[in-house]
């Protein structure tokens, strides 16, 4: 497989310009490489937020729950387990709450019951005798658990981010952004951003039938932790709208304003608030978060983030962390059985991979799909076997192919293949018979290679081009760090040719490197590599920083390299 290293192009007006601004020269090239045309774009206040009443069905939606809260009407959140799922049951009950509401949640759980509302979790949430099902981070698909719920006479209000099938549910109202016939400027709202509007256009509502006249209004702004926590960890692109969510999240957990849960689970995993980051929210606090979804039951994840006790969230937050070593232990297990199983398979003679053994963790085939998406750059399905005798697949995509489109023309052109499927374009999931494993792998390898060229499956690692080394100071890496980035804004990263001047591991699986470029020299991680690394090397880096005895200086986080010599250059 080829690597390329492509250094991104951006547009040179436009990085004058927001420089005049005052931003620095480099942050000013990584925006304009980003596709931010006016320094407006880059303003988070609240203010600067889409309206609510531009996302279709949002004030309609509004009208229902306002009289659902006058009569007392039991509302019924049925969340997905997933972090997004679990942040949007969080927003939902906490924002709902704080309106005056009578809620309560069920998830459903991943072994038992399978995605989404299916008419076996309509009859068990039946038990709580609800009036309302709301549904988050689900439900566009959810056809016949709809049709089960208005049998019974539930109402079912659709809250989902998800792309919709060719029918919709027959609810009494849907909110998402991807529906048809809504023209909502951001389409790329989570699960949990979809909930937040719906509880700003609800209290709007409110305030308007004179609610507040004699109350306090509720201050929604106190759940942004929360919802940027399930927009970065869903990774959702975070376009213009979703940056200002993410940034008023940071900004309130840099405060120490974040709920107890986030607060506990950040301590637990050894990182300070005040220097909280998008990193954070993605690979710390996100990870712990689905490990309860992913192992267990969702619902210890939600109550972390519903607890306001921070006894109780620490105890809890204690619990998902152990979940998460555990999962790493399985993942470590299923990706080395992987890897063996792969060995007899040439795979850059495919355009997909598809693997499948019956040991495998149903929880952790996600995460499997992922690294092995990024170890061989193909479009990636690892399936488990579920507890009813199914494989459950999960699936990650690389760039140039949309996964859940792909999976639908494999179910048109194979109607009783597909049990069922769903997602976006990077990643999506779907159910099959174990018999049509063999009939499915060959049915996606023949579509994929009619949706890519061989040059989308060349690996192209994306830079911000070079930077001196006498920018390596420590303003421009904090800059960086405070800065949101993620998915479809990626973090951003730079190249450069070194002399290896020094080398040592640390911690039995890291080098320490120190690097010379020009005559000057920087200090440098590779992380879980501790093999020595040649002389001179060309790498693709982060800016860092790094804190010890309450003393800050910068460093490169090395995340690839190549000896120079093999790669061309002299």
């Amino acid at each position: 497989m080829t690597t390329n290293i492509k250094a991104r192009i951006y547009p040179v007006e436009t990085a004058a310009v927001l420089t005049q601004h005052g931003l620095h020269p480099v942050l000013a090239r990584i925006y304009a490489a980003r596709g931010i045309n006016s320094y407006a774009q880059l303003e988070t206040s609240l203010s600067t937020l889409i309206a609510p009443d531009q996302l279709n069905n949002a004030s309609h939606m509004a009208n229902i729950l306002a009289d659902a809260i006058t009569q007392q009407k039991r509302l019924l959140i049925v969340a997905d387990y997933d972090a997004d799922g679990a942040t949007a049951c969080a927003v939902g009950m906490r924002g709902l709450r704080s309106l005056g509401a009578v809620v309560d949640y069920l998830v459903p759980n991943r072994f038992d019951h399978g995605y989404g509302l299916t008419p076996e979790i309509v009859r068990l949430a039946a038990k709580k005798r609800p009036d309302f099902i709301i549904t988050v981070d689900n439900g566009i698909a959810s056809i016949d658990g709809t049709n089960e719920a208005n049998r019974l006479g539930i109402s079912v209000l659709v809250t989902d981010h998800h792309l919709p099938g060719e029918t919709l549910p027959a609810a009494t109202c849907i909110v998402n952004p991807n529906a048809p016939g809504c023209d909502f400027p951001s389409k790329n709202l989570a699960g949990v951003g979809v909930i937040f509007y719906v509880l700003l256009a609800l209290r709007a509502e409110l305030r308007q039938r004179g609610l507040f006249d004699a109350n306090p209004e509720p201050k929604l702004t106190d759940l942004l932790d929360i919802v940027s926590l399930g927009t970065v960890a869903d990774l959702v692109k975070l376009d213009d709208n979703n940056r200002i969510l993410v940034d008023q999240g940071l900004k309130r957990i840099r405060a120490g304003l974040a709920c107890p849960g986030i607060q506990a689970l950040l301590r637990i995993a050894g990182r300070e608030p005040k220097r909280a980051s998008t990193y954070d929210l993605g690979f710390v606090l996100g990870p712990r978060l689905n490990a309860a979804g992913r192992l267990e039951d969702m619902a210890l994840g939600i109550e972390c983030l519903l607890a306001t006790d921070p006894k109780i969230a620490h105890e809890i937050a204690l619990k998902l962390d152990q979940m998460n070593r555990n999962r790493r232990e399985i993942e470590a297990d299923m990706q080395d059985s992987a890897l063996a199983s792969l060995e007899s398979i040439k795979v850059a003679d495919g355009y997909s991979l598809c693997l499948h053994d019956p040991g495998w963790h149903q929880g952790v085939i996600g995460i499997l799909a992922s690294r092995l998406k990024e170890k061989y750059h193909r479009p990636t399905f690892v399936f488990a076997t579920s507890n009813d005798g199914k494989l459950k697949g999960s699936g990650r995509s690389i760039h140039g192919l949309h996964l859940r489109d792909a999976l639908d023309i494999v179910s048109k052109r194979h109607p009783d293949m597909i049990l069922s499927f769903g997602g976006h374009a990077m990643a999506a999931g779907l159910t099959i018979q174990q018999a049509s494993l063999e009939a499915f792998i060959l049915a996606l390898e023949h579509t994929v290679r009619e949706l890519l060229t061989p040059a989308d499956l060349e690996r192209v690692i994306e830079t911000d081009g070079r930077l001196d080394v006498t920018d390596t100071n420590l303003a421009l890496a904090q800059l960086l760090e405070d800065g949101v980035w993620g998915q479809g804004f990626a973090t951003p990263s730079f190249e450069g040719d070194f002399i290896v001047a020094q080398q040592r591991v640390v911690g039995e699986k890291h080098l320490r490197l120190k690097l010379e470029q020009g005559g000057e020299t920087v200090e440098a991680m590779l992380f879980f590599h501790n093999e020595p690394v040649p002389e001179r090397i060309k790498a693709v880096y982060q800016l860092g920083i790094n804190e010890y005895n309450g003393k800050k200086s910068t460093q490169l986080i090395v995340r690839h390299w190549f000896a120079l010599n093999l790669i061309g250059i002299p």
